[in-house]
């Protein structure tokens, strides 16, 4: 009777450090998703605006820069808790 009581004690103990610690290794998973989501597109509008300043064109060259006064104002106003 003793011994069946300890394997289920066991069990069940088991059962539970195994669910924290899947559960753990999950914590902050969105947050580095979204972080490498950010560079993606930060580098694509970095190459983007790369190009638009090779053009010799008025235009391309106020594109670029709404662009990185934009990326700007936006970094700008990200606040870190």
């Amino acid at each position: 009777m003793v011994y069946k009581l300890m394997g289920y004690l066991h069990a069940s103990i088991s059962r539970r450090v195994g669910e924290l610690r899947r559960l753990a290794g999950e914590t902050g998973q969105g947050t580095v998703e979204y972080v490498g989501l950010i560079l993606l597109v930060s580098l694509l509008m970095v190459g983007m605006v790369g190009a638009m300043k090779g053009f010799n064109g008025k235009q391309g060259t106020e594109l670029a820069d709404v662009i990185v006064n934009k990326i700007k104002e936006a970094v700008d106003k990200v606040a870190f808790k």
